[in-house]
């Protein structure tokens, strides 16, 4: 669903209750409350005047007087036939099983730190349903093997019986394959992802792998060199700054703020013109230009000089490719 039609959906379920609650709204008002202009208003009205009842007859549809308003931004906005919207949703017992058994199916395949929402839910739902809405039902689903899963398991082994491993790991920021051998020290989850924390022979310091990234695991006869080291805690998250990591600075335009949550920062000031003045830390400096590039003009790197540079010289690079004539 695209962003304005998830706007769109939150305004409808908004839109409703605002005017069931006042009777009738001039059109221009409704607009101003709900930051739109009054056409958008029409338009979602036009939507609205589609939803009902089942049935979708005449009488099941909600009414709407569009000759009061659509030609006039002071006429009256009203509605009616809606009152359905305002009331609980109850569950016929059809419904409310079909529930239960989608939930306890969904429970089976949860990580372990999803499976806690899940049974809150269906506690919830089996405590609505003690009328008898809804039979007692269990679920029992097959174990679903995946590669990843398959890949947690082997290395959880290989720690238990203390053995070194070899990964052949895909690096995105490089996008090549390389082959390491390491340490495992413990498999972790977090952010909805699997990872393998570990020392790492190749590069000679500790890493995190993503699970989803290991093309293949080999477990070796070499017992680990790291067996003592403590697992990383990621309560605080996934990023932890090297030894060798860069300092630079970007500047991200007013519609590319979003950066500035998605990627880990060590600080982020106002500009002037509406957008960041964002610090991190970078572990691989190539990204950090093909970032640049990916979402110019949105990023500007401002430092390291030397980084700036080669952003700035790999765009007109790029620019000279094209055509004079091309916009």
């Amino acid at each position: 669903m695209s962003g304005s039609a998830r706007e769109q959906v939150a305004r409808l379920l908004a839109l409703t209750p605002y005017l069931q609650a006042r009777g009738g709204v001039p059109l221009a008002t409704v607009a101003a409350d709900f930051g739109v202009k009054p056409e958008q208003i029409v338009k979602d009205l036009k939507v609205l005047w589609m939803c009902g009842l089942p049935g979708l007859g005449p009488e099941d549809l909600v009414e709407i007087d569009f000759e009061a308003f659509e030609d006039d931004p002071d006429g009256v906005v009203r509605i009616a036939n809606a009152e359905f919207l305002s009331r609980p949703i109850r569950l016929g017992s059809s419904e409310a099983s079909a529930l239960i058994v989608a939930l306890r199916a969904l429970r089976e395949g949860s990580a372990d730190e999803s499976r806690a929402v899940v049974d809150r839910t269906l506690a919830k739902l089996e405590e609505a349903a003690t009328d008898g809405a809804a039979a007692p039902v269990e679920v029992h689903l097959p174990e679903t093997r995946t590669p990843e899963k398959d890949t947690a398991a082997t290395l959880a082994q290989a720690i238990e019986d203390d053995r070194q491993v070899r990964l052949d790991y895909y690096v995105p920021t490089r996008d090549e394959s390389t082959s390491r051998v390491v340490d495992p020290i413990a498999v972790l989850s977090a952010e909805g992802h699997g990872y393998l924390d570990a020392w790492c022979h190749l590069v000679e310091g500790r890493r995190l792998f993503r699970l989803s990234r290991v093309e293949s695991v080999t477990v070796l006869d070499q017992p680990r060199q790291a067996a003592d080291v403590p697992p990383r805690d990621l309560s605080a998250g996934l990023f932890e700054p090297g030894p060798d990591d860069v300092p630079a600075r970007i500047h991200l335009a007013p519609g590319y703020r979003w950066v500035a949550d998605y990627y880990p920062v060590v600080s982020a000031v106002e500009g002037g013109d509406g957008g960041l003045d964002v610090d991190l830390l970078v572990s691989d400096p190539r990204w950090l230009v093909r970032l640049a590039l990916r979402l110019a003009p949105g990023v500007t790197v401002l430092a390291p000089p030397d980084l700036a540079a080669r952003t700035g010289e790999l765009a007109g690079r790029a620019l000279g490719l094209y055509p004079d004539d091309v916009d």
